[in-house]
């Protein structure tokens, strides 16, 4: 007798994909093929009609039904419209219009460090190469709230096995787009831009990392990190690098854009961790972004991906956050 033990954090089937049009991105493209998008869909900074045709094809992409939610979809438009890049502003509204300053395309993305072979590509020539598809997300930032996203994109691990990296390295660090005139908050002397991140080797190469290039059914947008983007969901938000120009792999541990700058307050792993509350504030519970309005949830060890990720760290490391 098969006895199919379901993990914590899976539902039915009908709950991860509601049945509304909003949050059934396929069926509702399909069903308004050709029919200008909605408002909410304003801040995008490109529609499938502006993409090269090889890319505006990938969209929506089959979705990947191992990666389930225990929650619905958060609305888009507060998806779009609140969230971090300081590039762009210190709060949580002005990235969805400064961002749209930033130029996308031609984009090109470095591979260097200990690879066989450093090279440079394209963005849309990376992503032709790449096994496209669609995966729903819980996003949890190191603030106290959180949103589920369906994120279109490719595992990191393809993108490491492309890099082919030598024996030798331990790390991988991702660095992101430095450009003043199209992001003037890069400017302000207290922040050391360009964004930089690093994770451990087993960690990119875990099969929840991912590498996001779209939401929502379609192109990323831009405050969001267009055109490329890293979604580590069992880590706080600001361990999802946005765009990112530079994936160097190295034999140390690299220093990361928070920890240089309050090393006692953000630690490099930055697992989520309910019993480990920041410096000064609580990490047990947090706020979520749902279609009804915001709803206090208790937060969730690893996010919720603990039986993918768990496995990865020794005892002392689950204990801290560091």
């Amino acid at each position: 007798m098969l006895i199919r033990r379901r993990r914590g954090w899976e539902i039915s089937e009908n709950q991860a994909t509601p049945k509304s049009f909003f949050l059934d991105r396929r069926r509702f493209l399909a069903g308004l093929a050709g029919i200008a998008l909605a408002p909410a869909n304003a801040m995008h900074s490109q529609s499938p009609g502006a993409l090269p045709s090889a890319i505006a094809r990938l969209y929506p992409a089959r979705r990947n039904r191992k990666l389930r939610l225990d929650r619905p979809l958060s609305p888009e438009e507060v998806v779009t419209t609140y969230n971090n890049y300081y590039e762009f502003g210190d709060d949580k509204k002005s990235p969805a219009a400064a961002a749209q300053r930033l130029t996308t395309r031609p984009w090109t993305v470095e591979i260097a460090g200990l690879v066989e072979k450093p090279f440079e590509i394209d963005r849309d020539d990376l992503v032709r190469r790449m096994p496209i598809e669609e995966r729903l997300y819980r996003h949890r930032c190191v603030e106290g709230w959180s949103i589920a996203v369906p994120w279109t994109g490719f595992p990191l691990k393809a993108l490491v096995d492309l890099a082919r990296p030598l024996s030798s390295a331990r790390y991988l660090r991702t660095v992101s787009f430095k450009r003043p005139s199209e992001a003037p908050a890069q400017l302000e002397p207290w922040y050391p831009f360009p964004y930089f991140e690093a994770f451990r080797l087993d960690e990119a190469r875990n099969v929840v990392a991912f590498v996001t290039i779209g939401m929502y059914g379609r192109e990323l947008s831009k405050q969001n990190g267009q055109p490329l983007s890293i979604r580590m969901p069992w880590k706080y938000g600001f361990k999802s690098p946005k765009g990112i120009v530079r994936l160097e792999f190295t034999a140390e541990q690299p220093p990361t854009f928070w920890r240089s700058l309050s090393p006692n307050e953000y630690g490099f792993l930055s697992n989520v961790n309910p019993a480990v509350g920041h410096p000064r504030w609580s990490q047990e519970t947090e706020k979520f972004f749902g279609p009804g309005g915001v709803e206090q949830r208790p937060t969730l060890p690893y996010n919720g991906y603990a039986e993918w990720v768990a496995e990865m760290y020794d005892e002392a490391s689950r204990k801290r956050i560091s």
